[in-house]
């Protein structure tokens, strides 16, 4: 690592002001502070706290956290199709594996080549540091679409969600909509035929020898999608734990994405009080609506759709989601609640995660605005003052 940190040094000089290559200095910095968090200290007066923890720290233990769910997508897709084709039986663990790699890794590619150029091509405009956040949303976003999803429409939901959800409030920590919930949402508006429906959740092409071509016209619904039509769900509820259902690709494990939601906590990256007061929202309407007569059990919620993934690795999202302590349990009990109700009273949508994370990110700002004047009067009520 000296080495590599002794080259940065020598080269350095050419990227700043003056230099031959001047005008990619915010691209070398976006590297150079990747790889090394930066010595610089804060320029304000008054007391400063620093630790060795930074934004683009905090974006890569989250991108870490992400890994259990996207390994085990991409093994499921694999699966999805052999299972399909009726060849389970006769294939083993890595071609499984492989075929699932070899259908996601473009999507992923798409995604951080669309989005990270537009970052760096708008930080060389503005002349600014490139930000850092597209490290988790161009992880996330491949991660929360269909296998079926067609690489040039991810393209265009990247450009889109980094452009008028990110760039133009001024970059990361100024955004008002999480880019991820931003781009599923232009891509089901824009082409639901895509995002929905029994023909988009099973890869169904032969990719290098790997896996196999399906009939044309072949269709497979998710469990929430049965539901939705009125259709028992032909999935064991061990396979919609463990997420052998179609789905999308890094949405159908709950054991998976657990294991992201242990590390986010443990490093304290995630508030726990979101997380806890989504699935608490979500639980309490879910019972109201069993009352009531739906035919789903509440914890059945859990374990179909995104409802997961977005509890864990979507609401918590630091930039979109509350601030305050009291405002993080109203937020995450609203988008839980939202949830369900979307998912119960449409039935033309049965998936409803991500409008309601949607729709949280945009009563957040109002929550926080509400907690902290409630909490000034309580203190100048204390304190005797009108």
């Amino acid at each position: 690592m000296s080495a590599l940190r002794n080259y940065l040094n020598k080269v350095k000089p050419n990227f700043e002001e003056g230099g031959k290559l001047h005008a990619f200095r915010s691209v070398f910095d976006g590297f150079e502070t990747f790889l090394y968090v930066p010595n610089d200290t804060a320029k304000a007066g008054g007391v400063n706290i620093h630790d060795s923890i930074d934004s683009k720290r905090i974006m890569s233990m989250v991108v870490i956290a992400l890994m259990p769910a996207m390994l085990f997508g991409m093994y499921n897709i694999g699966y999805q199709n052999y299972l399909a084709a009726g060849t389970l039986a006769t294939a083993s663990f890595f071609e499984i594996f492989l075929y699932g790699f070899f259908a996601v890794l473009p999507k992923i590619l798409v995604s951080y080549i669309v989005g990270l150029g537009i970052e760096f091509a708008w930080a060389q405009w503005k002349g600014e540091e490139i930000q850092e956040g597209y490290l988790v949303s161009g992880i996330i976003i491949p991660l929360i679409i269909p296998i079926g999803c067609p690489l040039w429409m991810l393209a265009l939901a990247c450009a889109f969600s980094v452009i008028f959800c990110k760039e133009i409030f001024g970059g990361t920590g100024m955004n008002i909509f999480n880019p991820a919930i931003a781009a599923r949402m232009f891509l089901f508006f824009a082409y639901p035929s895509k995002m929905t429906g029994d023909t988009v959740w099973v890869a169904q092409d032969s990719i290098f020898g790997l896996g196999n071509t399906l009939p044309d016209g072949f269709t497979a619904a998710t469990p929430l999608g049965q539901i939705g039509q009125g259709i028992a769900p032909d999935a064991s509820m061990m396979d919609m734990v463990l997420g052998f259902i179609p789905g999308s690709i890094g949405e159908t494990s709950l054991i998976a994405i657990a294991i992201g939601a242990v590390i986010l906590l443990w490093t304290g990256i995630a508030s726990w009080r979101t997380m806890l007061s989504v699935f608490v929202g979500g639980a309490a309407l879910a019972l109201l609506f069993q009352s009531t007569g739906s035919s789903m059990e509440w914890w059945q919620h859990f374990v179909m759709g995104g409802f997961a993934f977005g509890a864990v690795f979507m609401a918590t999202d630091p930039v979109t989601s509350c601030r305050t302590t009291t405002g993080q349990y109203i937020y995450g009990f609203l988008i839980g609640a939202m949830a369900i109700i979307i998912r119960v009273m449409n039935a033309g949508y049965p998936e409803g995660m991500m409008l309601a994370i949607f729709f949280g990110n945009m009563f957040a700002p109002t929550i926080d605005h509400f907690v902290v004047a409630r909490n000034i009067s309580k203190r100048l009520k204390r304190g005797g003052t009108k």
